[in-house]
């Protein structure tokens, strides 16, 4: 037997303030959300608010008194990326369950949200972040696409 129309509006009405409701607790939450991370060489610890801002910057045990201004800079931007990362994820976690399909009302289907166009450069650096770069990395990395005789080196084909 097909429910009556009026029924299929009345469940479709309470599931959108339902729904309505989550994004103002899932708003409310972020309000004061942070992330605080530190740099891998440990010399910096930054705090990254909701919509990835810097809200603060530490230096840590004057380990900054022996880096260059070079060295400096990057464990700042290291760390603020790994924050911003890190916050982006808290988001779409916070988020996730609202781009699910409706339960009770079929034809009300989840958000959808672009997360990678919402959040762009932050989940790459997470991902990038997943594994820390050893230093012999980048002379692997180098060795691996190009030698000296115009072939591609091991690992390709």
């Amino acid at each position: 037997m097909t429910e009556p129309i009026e029924q299929r509006i009345a469940k479709a009405m309470a599931e959108l303030e339902s729904v309505k409701a989550a994004v103002a607790r899932a708003e409310e939450q972020l309000a004061d959300a942070t992330a605080t991370v530190r740099s891998r060489d440990r010399s910096v610890e930054v705090t990254v608010g909701p919509q990835g801002e810097l809200a603060g910057l530490k230096f840590l045990d004057g380990k900054h008194l022996s880096m260059n201004a070079s060295q400096l800079a990057a464990s700042v931007m290291e760390a603020a990326g790994r924050g911003r990362a890190q916050m982006a994820r808290q988001v779409m976690d916070l988020f996730e369950p609202l781009t699910r399909s409706s339960a009770t009302v079929p034809e009300l289907s989840g958000v959808d949200i672009d997360w990678d166009r919402l959040f762009g450069p932050a989940l790459r650096d997470e991902d990038e972040g997943a594994r820390p770069r050893r230093p012999g990395d980048r002379l692997r990395d180098e060795i691996l696409e190009d030698t000296d005789d115009g072939h591609r080196g091991r690992g390709r084909s």
